[in-house]
């Protein structure tokens, strides 16, 4: 093409040297580049700082230690200091901002197609307009210009308009505009290819240097921080205490040791080479650039724009990123020569938006580094292998915006042991700890959240990286079946069964990038491509088969990705009477639902907990143990999360007990239905009627000679059985029940059916219905609490003064009588005004409703009870349109639980 002659005059970003592209790290010379005419370069044009010595003495101890002088570095040291931590060191191996924050475009967009980034989003802004200014008379460089997303689709706009509706949850103005609407707004812009855009006029633009320094300064003006430049971190020292437990005991660095139990990793890409826990455990990709007024988003094109000055500088992001294999410790403010070959294709999609930049020249580039991680989403949170190190990296090139209210998060984090908000997303327990060395896995999926970094975000999108990493035993037996799997931080599990036969996962292709061919008639992407819509999937009646067999028959789920662990030990019921909200300490054979709470009351799980007997050395199935024991079965997505929560309360009690995870070893399959016990009667060894095998209780006995372990239970709202197996006999089992429910009508089923069954019945999800935040007083969950008994359990006094004091925001069922496809995130009115946002939303196929769940409040600031439930009129917001619904105190489907307990 012939754009580079007369592509902009403009400071454009871009990438970093290739593994396999070219010999050459960087085009003409050994390393970064030392000079750049950079948007910062009266103040931080130098490649490092010259001096040799630390900026100020190092304390000998402090109560804190974060290492990083980054945007997440200093919010948190800010927000710890705020918070009224006394004692806070920063330590930054060269100066503020170095390594990626000094070049970022600064850009903050106040809408996200999740709920909590809008509200972490909402405090940085208000950090950096209002706050900072306030507390210290400076000005942090934040410009309020304006955001305009390009939509060139319905889909897009679509998706635009679903961030418009959840905006108005929470007071973010935004506007769908004409493509004439958009030139009148923007006049150098081509409109010929647009379908519509979203104006929010209070977007805006952040100063990574104004920022960085201001926070530096309010956080010192508290007395309790020293900021510490020019001071490398070696190592962090890790000690076990008197029971085993491995924490933090000192910072390493090149000028001397200080004491603390608590260090926090903002060290960005730096942070990988460190000895001990931690690290940014993605891989270092980057392609950016900045603007302003207003600021420019072409997702289709991949493509941003920001007016800077007399120039526009254009970024973006591509599938062929370029990773950085080895970071130097000594990289501070370098810069990388601008790859053409790469960077041509967002020079061709900014010239199409603007095509006046054809004819203007080019006044500098900014190629710097960024760290990209498996999903797409920041490294936070206690790392759960040493306790008192924390992570805040990883940031995925969001880092300035995001910086507020995660730093904020994070020291909350650090003071009361969890955050405010749902952090979920961002914990680094949210990742299965045979993923986080595994290097290929963390490859392919960091270079697929880059190259899909502005790609449609769909409701049932799938990835294709890293999808073969976790499989369970019965895997080809299910893809013979026609299953369509998903993936959940490496673990594959059934989605839905295609009647057209097999669907394999194929080796990641990059998207045809390096060199590689991409994958032709590739079935399975076929699949999850015609899935990628706002409205009914093309697959919706196929899902409907599934459930209604489910309703009307039986099916068969094989939820093996299942997390199963063993609670053994002569304290187990001591740990387990504190861990868990529900009475599990009954006799041998009895489950039970329970919830885990954090300190304020908040849900970190939901999950069921059985009594066993000691059974034989080495059994997956029935271990062996003295004193008391407890299975437990959690959801595999979360069954990390749930292991670190549990040791880490197991560890700070002290206790005679131990937790073993035997998921690897065992599979889970749920048979459910009307037409269950006919079928299973026939191949289980044990009696199955009421009296004999009655809900909630569990047995060992056999399937075709296997040894299994039976519970009766249901999670989608029928009589059923799950049937916990030993992995080598997972194949077995599943051809036995498949051969007995053929003459029944049985049927494969997936976890799009569980979705829309167990939302039809009312049962929660945890992290869509449950969530940290949440109480099981607002989740309708009062019942799983053993408020009635003196037992005392974690969570127990936020949980009674909630009680006492009202419930002041409600989950609530909402059924519409238009067939509409919802997803989450709609807005919800009541008499005319925004109460809330749907959480969880989906199909009901028994009843023929679309049904939502979402925490609703009273405007007016008073108690959500029932009565205010009942009494509002209320409608959904479906990407900018209205839909009357109706309310429900109870689940629309088989309220009095009669089916479970196998009564038709």
């Amino acid at each position: 093409m012939s754009y580079v002659s007369c592509a902009l005059r403009a400071a454009t970003r871009c990438h970093l040297p290739p593994p396999w592209r070219s010999p050459r790290p960087f085009s003409s010379v050994t390393g970064p580049t030392a000079k750049k005419s950079v948007p910062y370069q009266k103040t931080l044009k130098e490649e490092g700082s010259k001096s040799g010595e630390p900026s100020r003495p190092l304390p000998p101890s402090a109560e804190v230690v974060v290492v990083g002088g980054g945007s997440l570095g200093c919010q948190t040291t800010y927000h710890l200091a705020k918070q009224g931590v006394t004692s806070v060191v920063l330590l930054e191996r060269d100066r503020l901002t170095s390594g990626t924050t000094w070049h970022t475009a600064g850009l903050l967009w106040q809408l996200r197609p999740s709920d909590v980034e809008v509200e972490l989003l909402a405090h940085t802004r208000d950090v950096v307009s209002r706050e900072l200014p306030a507390e210290t008379g400076l000005h942090t460089g934040w410009v309020e210009n304006g955001g305009l997303f390009i939509a060139s689709n319905k889909q897009r706009l679509d998706e635009y308009k679903r961030l418009m509706s959840l905006g108005k949850v929470y007071g973010v103005e935004s506007y769908v505009l004409t493509p004439s609407q958009t030139k009148d707004l923007y006049p150098l812009m081509n409109i010929d290819d647009l379908y519509g855009t979203l104006y929010v006029p209070k977007d805006g633009t952040m100063d990574p240097a104004g920022t960085c320094s201001t926070l530096a300064r309010a956080a010192t003006a508290r007395g309790a921080t020293v900021i510490i430049e020019n001071c490398l971190v070696t190592g962090i020292q890790v000690r076990a205490d008197d029971f085993g437990v491995k924490r933090v005991y000192a910072v390493e660095t090149a000028h001397g040791t200080i004491q603390t139990p608590c260090v926090v990793n903002c060290a960005g890409m730096g942070g990988k080479g460190w000895r001990g826990s931690g690290g940014d455990r993605g891989c270092g990709c980057r392609a950016g650039g900045g603007f302003n007024m207003p600021n420019v988003r072409d997702h289709d094109a991949s493509v941003y724009l920001r007016l800077q000055g007399d120039a526009l500088s254009v970024g973006g992001y591509e599938s062929n990123p370029i990773f950085w294999e080895e970071v130097s410790e000594k990289f501070a403010f370098g810069l990388f020569d601008l790859d053409w070959d790469v960077f041509m294709q967002h020079i061709e999609g900014a010239i199409n938006r603007v095509p006046v930049l054809e004819k203007t020249g080019i006044k500098s580039t900014v190629c710097g580094p960024e760290s990209f991680t498996a999903d797409h989403k920041p490294l936070m949170g206690e790392a759960p292998e040493v306790r008192g190190f924390f992570l805040g990296c990883g940031f995925n090139s969001a880092g300035m915006m995001l910086g507020g209210g995660c730093g904020r998060e994070l020291a909350h984090w650090i003071i009361h042991g969890r955050p405010e908000k749902d952090m979920y997303g961002y914990d680094i327990r949210r990742f299965h700890h045979s993923l986080t060395d595994n290097n290929r896995w963390i490859r392919e999926r960091s270079h697929e959240s880059y190259a899909k970094n502005y790609s449609v975000v769909f409701p049932h999108d799938e990835p294709l990286a890293g999808t073969r990493t976790l499989t369970r035993a019965a895997v080809q037996e299910l893809l013979q079946q026609g299953c369509v799997f998903q993936e959940r931080h490496g673990w594959e599990r059934p989605g839905w069964f295609s009647p057209g036969g097999a669907a394999p996962v194929l080796d990641y292709d990059y998207y045809g990038a390096y060199g590689r061919e991409r994958h032709r008639d590739y079935t399975y992407n076929r699949l999850l491509g015609s899935e990628y819509t706002f409205d009914f999937p093309p697959h919706h009646d196929i899902i409907k088969s599934e459930c209604l067999t489910c309703r009307n028959a039986l099916a068969l789920f094989d939820m093996s990705y299942f997390g199963k662990f063993y609670l053994v030990g002569p304290e187990a019921t001591k740990a387990a009477n504190w861990l868990f909200t529900a009475d599990v300490s009954k006799a041998p054979g009895s489950t039970v639902y329970t919830c885990m709470l954090n300190k304020r009351g908040g849900v970190e799980s939901d999950l069921t907990v059985s009594r066993i007997s000691p059974g034989e050395p080495a059994s997956p199935l029935a271990p062996a143990f003295e004193g008391d024991g407890y299975y437990l079965a959690i959801g595999g997505a979360v069954a990390q999360h749930n292991w670190s929560h549990i040791t880490a309360v197991l560890q700070d009690m002290n206790l005679q007990c131990k937790l073993l995870d035997c998921s690897e070893e065992l599979g889970m399959m749920s048979i459910q239905g009307p037409l269950s016990r006919v079928v299973l009667q026939e191949v289980l060894d044990t009696d199955l009627s009421n009296e004999a095998f009655p809900f909630s209780t569990h047995k060992l006995t056999t399937v075709a000679g296997c040894t299994v372990r039976a519970m009766r239970l249901s999670f989608v709202g029928e009589m059923g059985w799950e049937l916990h197996v030993p992995r080598t006999d997972c194949v077995k089992v599943y051809q036995a029940v498949m051969q007995a429910g053929a003459r029944h009508g049985i049927t494969n089923a997936g976890y799009r059916a569980i979705d829309s069954l167990s939302i039809e019945k009312g049962y929660r999800h945890w992290h869509a219905d449950l969530r940290p935040d949440d109480t099981p007083l607002e989740a309708g969950l009062a019942f799983t609490c053993k408020l009635k008994s003196s037992i005392p359990f974690l969570g127990r006094e936020a949980v009674e003064a909630q009680k006492a004091k009202g419930i002041f925001r409600r989950l609530v069922c909402f059924t519409t009588e238009e067939k509409v496809p919802m997803f989450g995130l709609e807005a919800v009115w009541r008499d005319g005004e925004v109460v809330g946002h749907i959480r969880r939303a989906d199909f009901g196929f028994a009843i023929d409703k679309t049904i939502a769940y979402g925490y609703i409040r009273d405007p007016a600031g008073g108690p959500v009870s029932l009565d205010f439930v009942k009494s509002g009129s209320y409608q959904l917001e479906r990407m900018g349109v209205t839909y009357p619904a109706r309310a429900h105190t109870k689940s629309p489907f088989d309220p009095d639980n009669k089916r479970v307990k196998g009564f038709y």
